[in-house]
């Protein structure tokens, strides 16, 4: 059987895009994922051990990277590595520039080396996010593909230069390789400091909801299953050197977000007093971008996708996932998922943040 190379997937949208190939297609995935924080296994749970095959290693590996593309001889490489957290890239910027850049050179090299060495049909996609573009102003039309970068945090900046890099590849070398950007993902086994999940828990269990500055920060939602079927699509048909956007047409504000999650959760689980009461606003992130919003009309209209789940009815499927894996998210949130592994004074200091964004 092909088998497919998955970098990062065992974090909330590789484990997602790990479910869906094994769904879709009859192919082995060779997963390699690192288990930093947001790693977790728990989210590969159930999988057929004969078509998913782990690898606990690091993307930085190089000899590792060459030693499973000349043992699986995949047919592509799909890289969802990276530290993905704004915050997190505001106090160790080095740890952002490691992954997400050093990162990509070393697979982009090892793949290179596999497809010149006769491996016919091999593609590589970059996953990669809207932030790289920057801002948009309130009346500004939304990213499309050609739209300058403009990265404004040290984790957009980080994916901004592998992107760089991934194009590099293809027009130094010819490397047949494909970058997507994404706008926010939402879904099952989202990790419990990005946005939506942290508002989810938070509010079931009572807790403050802070929101960053005044609320009207603007992001288009996407499932993450469509965002799997997108990438998906790419491997399948996307053209070697091309861009391709991906976007939910779900442009909301941040307050939006929660107030529908307060509400979703008090039809769900009733409490005491509506759960919006429980909103705080706090001092805005340093260099928050206030508007991102995605113009997916080319992959729509070369590769035929179109995202399939309307943000309302995407964010009630997620708040039940939560309500209905509660044991999944409590482990995140007091440690146990990483002591199992790390020992218990490291999954202390590895707990999760709980911030907003």
């Amino acid at each position: 059987m092909s088998s497919l190379i998955v970098t990062g997937g065992a974090g909330f949208i590789g484990s997602n895009f790990v479910r869906h190939v094994l769904d879709a297609t009859e192919l082995v995935v060779v997963n390699l994922d690192l288990l930093t924080y947001a790693g977790n296994r728990e989210s590969l749970a159930g999988l057929d051990p004969a078509r998913h095959h782990f690898v606990h290693g690091d993307i930085c590996d190089a000899a590792l990277v060459r030693g499973l593309l000349a043992e699986h001889e995949p047919i592509g490489l799909v890289h969802f590595a990276a530290e993905s957290h704004v915050d997190r890239s505001i106090d160790d910027p080095g740890a952002f520039v490691r992954t997400n850049v050093v990162g990509t050179q070393i697979l982009l090299d090892a793949a290179l080396d596999y497809w010149q060495g006769g491996a016919d049909g091999f593609r590589f996609v970059h996953v990669s996010t809207d932030e790289v573009y920057g801002s948009l102003k309130p009346d500004e039309p939304a990213f499309t593909e050609t739209h300058r970068y403009a990265p404004n945090s040290p984790y957009a900046a980080s994916k901004a230069a592998a992107d760089h890099l991934a194009r590099a590849w293809h027009r130094t070398y010819g490397l047949p390789v494909m970058i997507t950007n994404c706008s926010n993902n939402y879904g099952p086994y989202q990790f419990p400091e990005k946005l939506i999940p942290l508002m989810l828990i938070n509010a079931l269990e009572g807790e403050r909801l802070p929101v960053y500055g005044d609320g009207q920060q603007r992001r288009d939602w996407l499932f993450v299953t469509d965002h799997c079927r997108a990438v998906l699509r790419v491997l399948e048909a996307g053209e070697p050197g091309r861009v391709y956007n991906i976007g939910g047409n779900a442009e909301m504000t941040n307050l939006d977000v929660v107030h529908l999650l307060c509400d979703l959760l008090d039809d769900r689980v009733p409490a005491d007093r509506p759960r919006r009461e429980l909103i705080e606003y706090v001092t805005d992130r340093p260099g928050h971008d206030r508007r991102y919003a995605i113009n997916a009309s080319r992959i729509r209209d070369e590769l035929g996708w179109e995202p399939s789940v309307d943000f309302r009815t995407g964010l009630a499927a997620t708040v039940d996932w939560y309500l209905g894996h509660r044991d999944w998210w409590q482990r995140i949130r007091d440690g146990r998922y990483r002591s199992e592994r790390l020992g218990v004074s490291r999954a202390a200091k590895a707990a999760p943040r709980t911030e907003p964004g």
